[in-house]
């Protein structure tokens, strides 16, 4: 063999162990990976009941109801779909309706959504883009616009 094709022969095993070990990983990751979707992608994608995702979106107003123990159920919305939510367990501080929230957990169809985490948010400075790229098409965005001015001295 000349050193050309040992050459050859080394790169092409060593690419071969790289792909191997990314598609291992690739494969690992499989069950661990979480997409986030607003109201309006989950009702257009047409999404299976029992996928594993992140809901994001504004609480609507009127809608949070409390049952027995810490059952909580409340609907997201980005002002043109909305997505009923369950959720078992202690809410934020923050949590309140017309906050913005990003939820958790998995899909049961329907239009209905276990969540098993609820992250609030004190306005939508601090919203994924996903998110907030939403609200701005629907015309529910504050940002700056909606921010209190400071108080003059």
């Amino acid at each position: 063999m000349t050193r050309k094709q040992l050459r050859l022969t080394v790169i092409a095993a060593c690419g071969l162990v790289l792909a191997l070990a990314l598609g291992l990983v690739l494969f690992a990751m499989r069950d661990t990976i979480v997409f986030f979707y607003g109201p309006t992608e989950i009702a257009e994608k047409g999404l299976a009941p029992g996928s594993r995702l992140r809901l994001g979106g504004l609480v609507e107003q009127g809608s949070v109801k409390r049952g027995p123990g810490q059952l909580v159920s409340f609907a997201v919305t980005d002002g043109k779909s909305r997505v009923d939510v369950s959720y078992s367990g202690l809410l934020p501080d923050l949590f309140r309706e017309g906050q913005g929230v990003v939820t958790e957990g998995v899909l049961e169809g329907a239009g209905r959504f276990k969540a098993d985490s609820v992250l609030a948010k004190h306005d939508e400075k601090y919203m994924p883009r996903e998110v907030a790229d939403t609200l701005k098409k629907q015309g529910h965005w504050q940002g700056e616009a909606g921010a209190a001015a400071p108080a003059k001295p």
